[in-house]
Order: structure tokens, then C-alpha cells, then sequence
């Protein structure tokens, strides 16, 4: 008798792991989702610090450190994927980041068609006092990315995913469970090595903007060192989330969904 298709599932979700690929992969899904649509201000580092300028100079190029707002967010998603990597597995990683992708390219589509909606004529002058005379106009700028830096962004996206789950389990696999933050940084080195410059290349190179290979590399040079000090920076947060785990599951059942991870 095949007592698997009974199960029911409101029994399923009782199920505290089932609870916590949700929640993980919802949080990972509303992070990739958010910095998508907020990457499209460019905001100066320095300033928002209160500091001098830092003036960089990298293959002949100079200026600011000037990042996507994006940036702030994706940080939060390597910790996601480090946790699902260390629970779920690869299977759970595809799993979380094909969704992810699913979802952008849902939000784009409906940014796009809401683009094109003809507005009411009141609305497009509501703001007219706040310092923006024409609404629809600044609607259209800030949701109508490009083409090539939404493309960009997906591929590196997808590539620098599935990069890095093959990476962390080739370390896993000589480490076995300990040097959790080896793992983490490691994987994070070589995927984001990859997501920078795929996302630049495709969007900037390829794209209308033809940037020159020197401004293309020093841009590329820069979000990789910044994305890599902040994945440093939030292994604190990592071996935290970590801990609260272990707590919400039990020790033994944590151990058990790394074991199943590790082999799959």
C-alpha cells in the first residue's frame, strides 16, 4: 500500500525543515526580486558615509565609489544561498534560484506593461510640488530598465548561482562539516567573480553604452572587492543564522539535513 499520496498537507507543512525552505527561499526570492528594481539608482558611497572622496584609479579610469543600490541587498542573498547550499542542497539552490529568476522576469514584464498604461491626466502633474513635473515620465525611467542591463542582470544572476552551489560543494567535500566560513567565502569568491563581470559585460560592452574595456574592468574590479568585503563582513550573520537553525530544528535533524545535502 503506497502511503505517500496520503500524506496531508497541512501535515507537510507541520514539517518544521518544509517551514524553513519556505521561509528561506521567500526571503531569497523577495532579496533578488527588491534589489532588481532598486539597482536602478546609482548611489555615492563616500557620501552617504559622510567622507572624502576616495578617488580609485584602475586601468587608466579615476573617480568615486559609486555603487547600484542593488548592491546592498545582494550580500543578504549569498547568506541565503549558503544556507540553503548547507541544508538543501544543490537540488534546493536550482530549486530557489530558477524561481528567483522566474519571479524578476514576472516583475519586469507587468513594470513594462504598467509602463504603458495610458496615466490619468491629473496624475501625471500630482508631484509637480515635490520636484517632479511630469509622473509618468519618472515612472517610466525608474521601472523601464533597459533591455540589455535586464538581460545582463539575469544571466549573471543564473551563472553566478549555479556556479556557486558547485563550488561550495567542492569545498564541502574536501572539508567536510566543518570551516563553514571557508565554504561560504569560497564559493562567494568564484561565483561573484563571474556574476560582476558577466552583468557589466552583457549590460555596458555589448549594450548601446559600448564602454571601453579599461572602464569596463575597473567598474567590474570595484563591485567585485565590494561585494567580497561585505560577504566577509556577514559571516558573523551566517554562523548566527546557523546557530538559530540548529535551535529551531533540534541538533538531530539539522545534522540529518546536512548529511542528505552533503550527498546530493
Amino acid at each position: 500500500m503506497d502511503t505517500t499520496a496520503s500524506v496531508s498537507p497541512l501535515r507537510l507543512l507541520d514539517d518544521r525543515a518544509t517551514r524553513l525552505f519556505v521561509a528561506l527561499a521567500a526571503f531569497f526570492c523577495a532579496n533578488a526580486v527588491l534589489a532588481e528594481f532598486i539597482g536602478v539608482k546609482i548611489f555615492a558611497l563616500e557620501d552617504s558615509l559622510g567622507i572624502a572622496p576616495l578617488e580609485w584609479n584602475l586601468f587608466g579610469q579615476s573617480g568615486s565609489l559609486n555603487f547600484t543600490a542593488g548592491t546592498l541587498l545582494w550580500p543578504i542573498v549569498f547568506i541565503m544561498t549558503d544556507t540553503v547550499n548547507e541544508y538543501f542542497g544543490k537540488r534546493g539552490v536550482r530549486m530557489i534560484s530558477w524561481l528567483a529568476a522566474g519571479l524578476i522576469v514576472y516583475s519586469f514584464v507587468f513594470a513594462y506593461l504598467a509602463i504603458h498604461l495610458a496615466p490619468a491626466s491629473w496624475w501625471v502633474g500630482a508631484a509637480k510640488d515635490q520636484g517632479v513635473p511630469d509622473y509618468q515620465a519618472a515612472y517610466a525611467a525608474i521601472f523601464g530598465q533597459g533591455m540589455w542591463i535586464i538581460v545582463g542582470s539575469l544571466i549573471a544572476f543564473l551563472v553566478g548561482q549555479l556556479i556557486d552551489v558547485q563550488v561550495f560543494h567542492r569545498i564541502r567535500s574536501r572539508t567536510g562539516e566543518r570551516h563553514a566560513w571557508l565554504r561560504a567565502t569560497g564559493s562567494t569568491a568564484v561565483s561573484q567573480l563571474v556574476d560582476s563581470f558577466v552583468v557589466l559585460y552583457i549590460a555596458f560592452v555589448i549594450g548601446p553604452q559600448q564602454w571601453p574595456t579599461s572602464l569596463f574592468l575597473a567598474v567590474g574590479t570595484l563591485n567585485y572587492i565590494y561585494k567580497m568585503l561585505a560577504a566577509i563582513a556577514l559571516l558573523p550573520l551566517l554562523y548566527l543564522l546557523r546557530a538559530g537553525i540548529h535551535r529551531y530544528l533540534g541538533h538531530h535533524r539539522a545534522a540529518e539535513l546536512r548529511q542528505h545535502a552533503a550527498e546530493g
